[in-house]
């Protein structure tokens, strides 16, 4: 990163030290264009290809192939983000649709928001979730500690990267398109961040946005419990 000129305003605070959190460089409400943002606030940032298809078209001059990537990123405490991209080879076709994924992330929220739990963490979703995409819609409902991901394959990666660890979910529609059961997923993702909750709600679902720091054992239940 010693190399890098950001070319946007929000590239520069970054750079600068005037934003240190990638919670507060999304607050700001500036767009993020740059990937090394995310590289530098995120760099424990991982990355998962979802889906990888080969396009052929045919021209004038012969038959076309170009690669078609999609690819998810995630923290696992908060973030995550979808990006797609072609290209004629690839290793390039991936790593542009990472950096594009990167330029997508968004700061979810988590809570407890089962009934069946109420132990204050913020290891499920604190309300269900549903995002369209196509043909595609993706319903996410809060699961006590234990549960794990009860959720498609595609979901799963999704839901994994951003931090939540307990889940119920069903899709409708035609999910053997990754693309589509993926962007839905993310929409679902990004209702949580959109959707206003009051300060009541969020005390009693102990909703928290972004980061927590948590580690959940797989089990779900910690030795003292």
């Amino acid at each position: 990163m010693a190399d890098w000129i950001p070319k946007t305003r929000l590239g520069q605070m970054v750079l600068n030290g005037e934003i240190t959190t990638m919670s507060d460089a999304l607050a700001t409400k500036l767009p993020l264009r740059e990937a090394e943002i995310v590289d530098i606030l995120l760099p424990d940032m991982k990355d998962e290809v979802i889906d990888l298809n080969m396009v052929q078209r045919m021209t004038d001059s012969g038959r076309r192939v170009r690669f078609a990537a999609t690819c998810i990123v995630g923290n696992g405490d908060g973030f995550v983000g979808i990006g797609r991209a072609k290209g004629k080879e690839v290793g390039p076709s991936i790593k542009k649709a990472i950096d594009n994924a990167k330029l997508n992330i968004i700061e979810i929220k988590r809570g407890c928001g089962s009934w069946e739990c109420g132990c204050g963490k913020p290891h499920s979703l604190p309300f269900e979730i549903i995002g369209e995409t196509g043909s595609v819609s993706v319903f996410i409902k809060p699961a006590p500690r234990g549960i794990g991901l009860a959720v498609g394959d595609v979901a799963k990666s999704l839901l994994t990267m951003a931090g939540v660890t307990d889940a119920w979910g069903f899709a409708r529609g035609n999910t053997k398109t990754k693309v589509n059961y993926a962007m839905a997923t993310y929409e679902a993702l990004r209702m949580t961040s959109a959707m206003r909750v009051t300060d009541e709600q969020v005390k009693k679902l102990n909703i928290v946005s972004g980061p927590v720091g948590m580690t959940e054992p797989e089990s779900g239940f910690t030795e003292d419990e």
